[in-house]
């Protein structure tokens, strides 16, 4: 019975309820009843079903939990006795207080939920440790000892507002790379926040009851009693959620933190060599490298790269390279105040590593981001790079500088720093840089698969602005560009309107189309500013910008690290989608090129240009081997032979000839010793030296040029003769040679003695051989000079011409003198000269006296040659005499004596020049030539100038894609292991 009075009590409570409210009349349904009075008056309904009304509230687009399933409410056992009627205005005001109270702990939930997945977004970034597994229990250990992370991020988040307002809500951001999908949902749900998706759903209950309680009352009498407005519920609200979000900020800073303290500490555990296994290479390392092989890649048979990277374009001076160093986190570009820094593209490639550097793919020099020497070192080198990539005449470059960045909590990308677009061209450039720049952009942004990050001056008015119609041209459907508006700080000072900043934010400005925009601060201006200094500068700006108190900028659309984070998702996102159809169109070109090689070249192995190269290289070294290996007799007959064709001008013009002009055997002898002295000091051992060096290059070119019949590869003559010439270029005989071949040639000289008959002989047929020589030169000489004969004028119809009838007349006129004396000097005296001149002037003949002396050099040395042959052949039985060194006898054969100590010379000088070749020339030479070849081999231009061909083309073709195909397969096959 006390049950049953408890139960009317409680049902009389409810009616007056419904009786005092003002403007209702009628009985009230039992729905809207207080929770408690429905409860209690089931019992006396059976057939009555509770149904709840859907839940609604002003932040549900804010929370990331409202759609999951609400489990039924258990109410706590209700105590039955009497309570008295009273009137329920203090339980309407707490379930407004409540209802707030709930609203901002379950804007706390959701926000500490989504927290969690990018907390575990971020341990999914973690390098794999799968190969590491006997040092995880050790991290594990240390994390599970110093932080704990479940319990301290649900301390952190228990009473904040809501986070999604700084990562974006899930249907407004445009930047998921990868899908986690349900299943990270349904464990995360099981694992640490569990209690807390159950006290958002206890909260969702009680906020219905609430509402439903208050919807009991008349609206005249909630307006009455309302303190304070609509508007400055809103404002309150929003300055709740800013101070929520700054906390939020200092969470998520804190715990990214101690995510790279962490990742550090294993790399660098990794990194000093705990284990001897060999180390994988990164995701992005490998990607790169894939890239780096395509830029040097020719791209024929209409095979193009369209492997995604960010590329990252803008107008002059709009802070592309700020926005990129700060995504590097690190000052890492050369700068000026207005002037073009940035003369070619440079490619960089984050990565993660337990250290900050930098270094450059053709070097191995590590640049230490953390000290400011090397800070200095690395933007001068990329200076130096530049400008040695821009050519003469010209002011920017396309050629790409390569650079690695490495570093603890970089986020994995390939960005591509383009030059920025100008709109005049100005004194000191090249007339063609601005379509040069525009050329160079719009072939990096044809790339369908191309991330463009479009760089716009915040504080400039943006019709000024050049790169966004380009954008537009490339990408006019914005499915592949990040807009990023830098210098937010001087705007919001500047501009008249702030709402033209979110004009711009939101797309509405300009006609481009993006996937995303953002804002960002990157610095005060000062080139001398720290990144860390930087980043506090725009964390401090945001926090008190008008632009985020007003909500014309969201949270998730500001700060460079949310720009850069976006950036890594949706290229890492690209990069899944389009890789492995790259991958397919490098088999089928290299089907296309193993195809074409058979049907060409079935015979012959594929051998690219570096591989011919060292072919080449091993037959050139074979080749300077081949000179040790020539006789000792065959040198000496090709020095002795090329000597004396350098030499004997001299010896018969200079020494032979004056000295036969003397009266008698001492006179002749004398001047002989004196000129052959000058001669050995001055010229005769320079000469033999030349001789020397030219017979050396002569055999080296010899085995060099010669074919090797059917072996024979012509596509190595080119190589072959550069590497000749330079070798011989470079080589420099030795310097104290000409020293002691100068001794040895004087004391060859000063010998006389001819000891036998055999010696003789050999004598007088040197002499001989060379005088006939000389004769023969003489008549050719003559002959050219007087014209042809009457035989030759009658037999080829050839006639004189008046030089030659000239010097025919002054010939035969100086014969006669002669004849009349066959011992008449050398030289014509001045009077002979006027009698010749005369006598054919009397003849009609005009001669001029330096034509007859001419004409007398070589008519009296014909006369003089064949006397000396004709003496010659009278000596051939003067040994007799010469013995008796000529006593009483009117025989002198002193001339065969003089060729004898020539041909003597000449024989010794052969010996020595050829004991210096094959013992020390052949030798340098040959080093010599291996430097130039390593010279050749590290010089990719020069080997791509002297090895060409279809042939070489086509082998270097098939090697690269083959090496790009092999890096594609590697890569994916890692992709597919990181999911």
């Amino acid at each position: 019975m006390w049950r049953l009075r408890r139960a009317a009590v409680a049902c009389e409570v409810c009616h007056s309820l419904v009786k005092r409210s003002s403007g209702v009349q009628g009985t009230l349904p039992l729905q809207k009843l207080h929770l408690v009075s429905r409860s209690i008056y089931h019992s006396h309904h059976p057939t009555l079903k509770l149904q709840r009304p859907q839940f609604r509230t002003s932040f549900h687009q804010f929370s990331s939990l409202t759609n999951l399933p609400l489990r039924k409410l258990k109410l706590s056992p209700i105590k039955y006795g009497y309570q008295p009627r009273r009137n329920f205005w203090p339980a309407r005001l707490a379930a407004r207080l409540l209802k707030l109270r709930y609203l901002i702990l379950g804007s706390a939930v959701g926000g500490g939920y989504t927290a969690k997945k990018t907390f575990d977004q971020w341990k999914d970034m973690i390098p794999d440790l799968s190969d590491y597994k006997w040092i995880v229990p050790d991290i594990v250990w240390e994390i599970d000892e110093y932080i704990d992370l479940g319990h301290k991020l649900v301390s952190e988040v228990i009473g904040a507002s809501d986070l999604l307002l700084l990562l974006g809500s899930p249907g407004e951001t445009a930047f998921r790379a990868t899908d986690h999908g349900s299943e990270s949902d349904k464990h995360y749900r099981k694992g640490l926040l569990g209690e807390l998706i159950l006290l958002q759903q206890q909260i969702q209950e009680h906020e219905e009851e609430a509402r439903r309680a208050a919807g009991q009352y008349s609206t005249s009498y909630a307006q009455q009693k309302r303190k304070v407005t609509d508007k400055e519920k809103i404002d309150q609200l929003q300055e709740e959620l800013l101070h929520t979000q700054l906390k939020y900020q200092r969470i998520l800073e804190r715990l990214e933190k101690e995510n790279k303290e962490l990742r550090k500490l294993v790399l660098q555990k990794d990194d000093k060599g705990i284990h001897h296994r060999k180390l994988k290479k990164s995701l992005i390392d490998m990607y790169s490298e894939v890239l780096d092989v395509l830029s040097d890649y020719d791209a024929s048979y209409n095979t193009q790269d369209h492997l995604p990277r960010v590329v990252v374009v803008g107008d002059q001076s709009a802070g592309k390279t700020s926005v990129l160093e700060m995504i590097a986190q690190a000052r890492i570009f050369p700068r000026g105040s207005g002037e073009m820094m940035t003369r070619s593209p440079v490619k960089v490639t984050l990565s993660e590593g337990p250290h900050h550097v930098a270094l450059f793919k053709d070097s191995s020099r590590e640049f230490d981001l953390t000290k400011e020497e090397d800070l200095a070192a690395l933007r001068h080198e990329i200076e130096l790079r530049m400008r040695k990539n821009v050519k003469e005449g010209c002011t920017v470059s396309p050629e790409t500088i390569s650079l690695n960045v490495k570093g603890p909590g970089l986020q994995r990308m390939v960005l591509v720093d383009l030059p920025g677009v100008i709109n005049t061209v100005t004194s000191g450039m090249a007339p063609d840089t601005k379509e040069t720049i525009f050329s160079i952009s719009k072939a990096y942004m044809q790339n369908p698969n191309a991330i463009i990050l479009c760089i716009q001056d915040g504080s400039v008015d943006a019709e000024r602005s050049i790169v966004t119609d380009l954008v537009s041209q490339m990408d006019p459907h914005g499915r592949r560009t990040i807009f990023v508006l830098t210098k937010v700080d001087l705007a919001e000072k500047n501009v008249a309107s702030p709402s033209r900043i979110q004009q711009i934010i939101e797309g509405k400005l300009f006609p481009m189309k993006a996937l995303g925009y953002f804002a960002v601060v990157t610095g005060k201006g000062n080139s001398s500013e720290s990144i860390e200094a930087i980043r506090e500068y725009e964390e401090e700006f945001f926090q008190n910008s008008k632009l985020l108190k007003t909500s014309m900028l969201k949270a998730h659309q500001v700060t460079t690290r949310n720009l850069s984070l976006a950036v890594s998702d949706c290229f890492w996102k690209m990069v899944r989608e389009s890789v492995e159809q790259q991958a397919d169109s490098f088999k089928a070109t290299r089907f296309n090129l193993e195809t074409e090689w058979k049907n060409n070249y079935p015979r012959l192995r594929e051998l690219d240009r570096n591989e011919l190269f060292e072919k080449a290289k091993n037959e050139i070294l074979d080749e300077v081997i081949s000179l040790s290996q020539v006789t000792p007799k065959h040198w000496e007959e090709i020095l002795q032979q090329s000597l004396w064709e350098r030499v004997s001008t001299h010896v018969i013009e200079n020494i032979y000839l004056p000295a036969a002009q003397t009266m008698n055997s001492g006179t002749f002898n004398t001047t002989v010793d004196i000129k052959l002295k000058q001669w050995t000091d001055k010229q005769l051992p320079n000469k033999a030296v030349e001789v020397a060096w030219e017979t050396l290059q002569e055999e080296f070119s010899r085995f060099m040029t010669e074919p090797k019949g059917k072996e024979h590869d012509d596509i190595f003559d080119k190589l072959k003769e550069a590497v000749k010439e330079e070798s011989i270029k470079r080589h420099k005989w030795n310097d104290f040679a000409e020293d002691s071949l100068r001794v040895i040639q004087h004391n060859a000289l000063e010998d006389r003695s001819i000891s036998d008959k055999q010696q003789w002989d050999a004598a007088i047929y040197f002499m001989e051989e060379a005088l006939q020589a000389r004769l023969k030169d003489t008549e050719n000489a003559i002959e050219n000079m007087v014209g042809p004969d009457w035989k030759k004028r009658w037999l080829y119809w050839k006639n004189r011409t008046q030089e030659q009838f000239v010097h025919n007349e002054t010939k035969s006129e100086l014969e006669k003198m002669l004849k009349c004396n066959e011992e008449h000097p050398a030289y014509l005296a001045s009077d002979e000269i006027t009698t010749v001149r005369k006598n054919l002037e009397s003849r009609g003949v005009e001669v001029d006296p330096s034509l007859i002396k001419d004409t007398w050099h070589q008519v009296y040395r014909r006369h003089f040659l064949k006397t000396a042959l004709n003496h010659c052949n009278l000596c051939r039985r003067g040994f007799y005499y010469y013995q008796r060194h000529f006593v009483d006898s009117e025989l002198e054969c002193n001339d065969v004596v003089l060729f004898w100590r020539i041909q003597r010379m000449l024989a010794i000088t052969a010996n020595t020049l050829r004991q210096q070749l094959t013992n020390t020339e052949v030798r340098r030479l040959e080093k010599n030539v291996k430097e130039v070849l390593e010279d050749f081999a590290e010089d990719s231009e020069k080997k791509v100038k002297l090895l060409t061909g279809k042939r070489v083309q086509l082998a270097e073709d098939l090697k690269k894609v083959r090496e790009i195909q092999e890096k594609l397969d590697a890569f994916i096959e890692a992709l597919h292991q990181e999911k």
